[in-house]
């Protein structure tokens, strides 16, 4: 089973023939289907997350025990991805998702890359999420 079976995903965005607008795309849904594996693919080993107003994970393995506390603490049942935007080795993701429990979370992933290549890893991420219902 991929990551993108496990939940209804819905998105606005063509990634057309644009790499890292796929790969966030595929990394925004393996995000929500708690796909630990592809997640971690895609990180060096001193990445660091900061989620912003709440805390800053620093590190592959911290990140990888983060992502394993998420998968513990709610399953997303839908996810609609609104835009993704790149830029060099920039690039970012925001869209909504729909909890277990029906809670709704807007959010707001900023990535930056390692270097401006298509399978350049991921050293930082930004996110904003707000719970909206």
């Amino acid at each position: 089973m991929t990551h993108s079976e496990k939940i209804k995903v819905e998105c606005a965005e063509n990634c057309g023939n644009s790499p890292k607008k796929e790969l966030l795309k595929e990394l925004s849904i393996a995000f929500a289907a708690n796909d630990i594996d592809f997640c971690m693919n895609w990180m060096t080993d001193d990445v660091v997350w900061d989620i912003i107003g709440n805390k800053r994970i620093q590190g592959k393995v911290a990140f990888e025990n983060e992502l394993d506390q998420m998968k513990k603490d709610r399953e997303v049942q839908q996810i609609r991805i609104e835009n993704i935007i790149t830029h060099g080795n920039t690039g970012s993701v925001n869209g909504t998702l729909i909890l277990d429990d029906k809670q709704s979370v807007a959010f707001c992933d900023v990535y930056n890359f390692r270097g401006f290549g298509k399978n350049s890893k991921i050293k930082f991420i930004t996110s904003y999420v707000i719970k909206t219902s």
